[in-house]
C-alpha cells in the first residue's frame, strides 16, 4: 500500500540507496551505466525483496547510434594495412557484423596432433602372443613408422583466413549473401590505379592487359588502353625533353586461348589480337602473350617478359573486366615461378576480387604484383544475367562450331539473347556459324514466325533468359542492320559479335545485308573472322539437341495432356445433367 501511495519518483529516491547498501559490486560501474545487481537468490523469487522494476533503471534520453562500417575497395595497396584485409578478394575483414562485407569467422585453435594418421593395417591372427611382442620389437618398429608419419606442426603451410564470401565461393560456387555486393562501392579505375600509373615518379609500372579470349571485345579494357597508351606518349615526351618520366610498359595477356579450337593457327592468333588491340586504342603495345593459367601454356615466358620489364623493385598491375581470369593467371604464376604460393579465390563469377590485392614473393627480389578488381563493363549481356542463366552462358570447354546452311527469309536464335535475320543476299545462301556456349540452344526457322518464338518458347526452350517475362526485364529488342562481303565459300569472312555471349561467323561469296536483334545496349561489332573454320555437319531447322529443350518440351506436352483431360472432364460432366433439367421441366409444366 504505501508503494502505490507514493509516486515513481519519489519511490526510486527511497529504494535506489538501499539497493546500493544491501548488494556490494565487485567490479567499478561508470556512472552512465546502471548498477549491476549480483548474487540475487533466485531460489524463491516469491520472497525476493528488490522490485523487478529496478532493473529497468536506464538512460534512454540518448539514442543508441549504429555505426557503419567503412567499406572501401583500395584493398591492401598499403603495407600498415596489410593484416586486416582479406587474403582472397582484397577486402577488408571484419568480423562484428554479418551483414557487412569482408565478414569472417575466426578459426578454432587445432591442437598438434589434429588429423594424427591412424594405422588401419589388420591385426595378423595369432593363437597367442609373438615372441617380437614379447621382446618389445613390434611396439619400436609401430612408434617408428608413426613418428615418420606425424605431420609436424608448421610444417604444411597453413591456409590463410578468408572471409565468408570468399569461403562459399570456393567451396560452393556462389554468393553467401548477394545482399552485401550492393553494399560495395563501384571500383573507381582511374581514382585507385589510374592516378598511380600516371605519376611521372615511384616504381617502375608494368600494366597487365588482361583478356577473355572466347570474349575478346567484350572483355577488352578499351578505357585502360588508352589512358595507358597517353601516359606512355606524355611520360616519353617528358624523359627526351630531360624531366622525370616513368614510362609505364603496356602487356597484353590472352587468357583462356585452350577455349579455342586446337586447329587455330598462333600466328594467325596473334596477328587478329594485335589489330583488334589497335583498333580498341591500345597503340603501344609492349608486347602480346597467349597463355592459359588452367594448362600452364606460355605462363613461364609471360613470367621471364614481366620480370625484365618490371625490373627488382617494379608494381606489375593485372588489370581487366570482370570474369576476365585475372586471380586465375596470377595463381598461376605463383605456382610456375616457384616462390610463395598466392591464394587468390577463382570462381567462374563475375566480380570475385572486390580490392586491390598486393601478392608479394611470387616474383623475384623485391617486384610487387598486384591483382585489381574486375572493371564492369555494362555493355556485356552477361552482367544482367542472373547466376543460373550465366551458368548457361559461361564457356568452360573448347569451343564447337554449329553451321547453318541459310537462304533469304529465314533466322537463327541464340537462346533468348540473340537473333540474326538473312534480308538480303547477292547469292543463293550463306554459311553462318554460332560461337557460343554448347549449353544454349538454337533455333533456326522462317523470319515471319520470329514474333511466335518470341511470346511461346521465349524463357522456356530458348533459354536464358530463364522463365517467362524474364526477357522483358533485361530490356528493350533492339535491331542493328550490317552489310557485309566475303570472296570465299570455304571458310568464314566476317564475324557478328555480341559482349558477353558469342558471334555469328559469316561465310559467303558476294555481299549480303543482316539484320541483328538484341537487347538494347548490348554492345554488337562486326569485326574480321577470328575462328574461320566450320562445322563439317550442318545443323537442321528446328531447335538444336539440348537438354533444355527437351526439359520444356516434356513440360509443355504434359500442361497440354492436363488441359486436354479437363477438358474432356468438363464435357462428360455437362451431359447427364441436360437432361435432367428437361425433366425437371416437364415435371413443372
Amino acid at each position: 500500500m504505501i508503494i502505490r501511495s507514493i509516486s515513481s519518483s519519489k519511490l526510486k529516491k527511497l529504494i535506489f540507496p538501499l539497493s546500493l547498501s544491501a548488494y556490494t559490486h565487485k567490479n567499478p560501474i561508470p556512472n552512465s551505466s546502471p548498477p549491476i545487481l549480483e548474487n540475487v537468490n533466485t531460489q524463491n523469487p516469491a520472497k525476493t525483496l528488490v522490485p523487478p522494476f529496478l532493473f529497468s533503471f536506464r538512460n534512454y534520453s540518448t539514442p543508441i547510434k549504429i555505426q557503419s562500417l567503412p567499406v572501401s575497395r583500395d584493398g591492401n595497396f598499403e603495407e600498415s594495412i596489410s593484416d586486416v584485409v582479406c587474403p582472397g578478394c582484397g577486402v577488408k575483414m571484419q568480423d562484428s557484423d554479418q551483414k557487412q562485407p569482408g565478414y569472417f569467422i575466426k578459426p578454432c585453435v587445432k591442437p598438434p596432433n589434429y588429423k594424427t594418421p591412424i594405422n588401419k593395417n589388420p591385426v595378423a591372427d595369432e593363437p597367442e602372443i609373438s615372441f617380437s611382442l614379447k621382446r618389445g620389437l613390434l611396439n619400436e618398429d609401430v612408434e617408428h613408422e608413426n613418428q615418420e608419419n606425424v605431420e609436424k606442426p608448421g610444417q604444411k603451410g597453413e591456409k590463410p583466413v578468408v572471409c565468408a564470401r570468399c569461403h562459399s565461393l570456393r567451396h560452393y560456387g556462389k554468393v553467401k549473401d548477394p545482399s552485401v555486393e550492393n553494399l560495395l562501392p563501384d571500383f573507381d579505375f582511374d581514382h585507385t590505379v589510374g592516378r598511380r600509373l600516371m605519376s611521372s615518379s615511384g616504381a617502375r609500372a608494368v600494366v597487365l592487359m588482361v583478356v577473355d579470349a572466347s570474349d575478346f571485345d567484350g572483355s577488352f579494357p578499351r578505357k585502360v588502353a588508352q589512358l595507358v597508351s597517353r601516359t606512355i606518349e606524355e611520360n616519353s615526351r617528358a624523359w627526351k625533353e630531360g624531366k622525370s618520366g616513368n614510362v609505364p610498359r603496356m602487356v597484353l595477356v590472352v587468357t583462356k586461348i585452350d577455349l579455342l579450337p586446337s586447329s587455330l593457327s598462333p600466328t594467325r592468333l596473334e596477328h587478329w589480337v594485335r589489330t583488334r588491340a589497335r583498333e580498341g586504342g591500345a597503340i603501344k603495345l609492349t608486347s602480346v602473350h597467349m597463355v592459359s593459367a588452367v594448362r600452364d601454356w606460355g605462363v613461364k615466358n609471360l613470367i621471364d617478359d614481366v620480370v625484365g620489364l618490371a625490373g627488382p623493385r617494379g608494381h606489375i598491375w593485372a588489370v581487366g573486366a570482370q570474369n576476365a581470369g585475372k586471380s586465375t593467371l596470377i595463381n598461376a604464376i605463383g605456382k610456375c615461378s616457384g616462390g610463395n604460393l598466392s591464394h587468390l579465390t577463382e570462381a567462374p563469377v563475375p566480380g570475385t576480387t572486390l580490392g586491390i590485392l598486393r601478392v608479394e614473393g611470387v616474383l623475384p627480389r623485391n617486384a610487387k604484383l598486384f591483382d585489381t578488381p574486375g572493371l564492369l563493363h555494362p555493355h556485356q549481356i552477361s552482367t544482367r544475367l542472373t547466376r543460373d542463366e550465366q551458368k548457361l552462358v559461361h564457356i568452360s570447354k573448347e569451343l564447337k562450331p554449329r553451321t547453318y546452311r541459310i537462304k533469304v527469309g529465314h533466322s537463327v536464335h541464340i537462346g533468348g539473347l540473340m537473333r540474326l535475320d538473312v534480308e538480303e543476299l547477292s547469292v543463293d545462301s550463306v554459311y553462318v556459324t554460332v560461337w557460343a556456349s554448347p549449353l544454349i540452344p538454337l533455333h533456326m526457322g522462317r523470319t515471319e514466325n520470329v514474333s511466335t518464338m518470341l511470346e511461346e518458347h521465349f524463357g522456356r526452350q530458348l533459354q536464358p533468359p530463364i522463365g517467362e517475362g524474364r526477357s522483358e526485364e533485361l530490356g528493350k529488342w533492339l535491331k542493328k542492320e550490317f552489310h557485309v562481303n566475303g570472296n570465299m565459300w570455304d571458310s568464314s569472312s566476317v564475324d557478328i559479335a555480341a559482349s558477353g555471349l558469342g558471334w555469328f561467323a559469316i561465310g559467303l561469296k558476294g555481299d549480303a545485308k543482316l539484320g541483328v536483334w538484341t537487347y538494347d545496349g548490348v554492345d554488337v561489332i562486326v569485326r574480321n573472322a577470328l575462328l574461320p573454320n566450320r562445322s563439317y555437319d550442318f545443323e537442321v531447322a528446328g531447335f538444336t539437341v539440348s537438354k533444355i529443350v527437351s526439359t520444356a518440351d516434356r513440360s509443355s506436352n504434359k500442361q497440354r495432356r492436363d488441359e486436354k483431360k479437363r477438358k474432356l472432364s468438363d464435357s462428360t460432366a455437362e451431359k447427364p445433367a441436360k437432361p435432367s433439367s428437361v425433366n425437371v421441366a416437364s415435371t413443372t409444366c
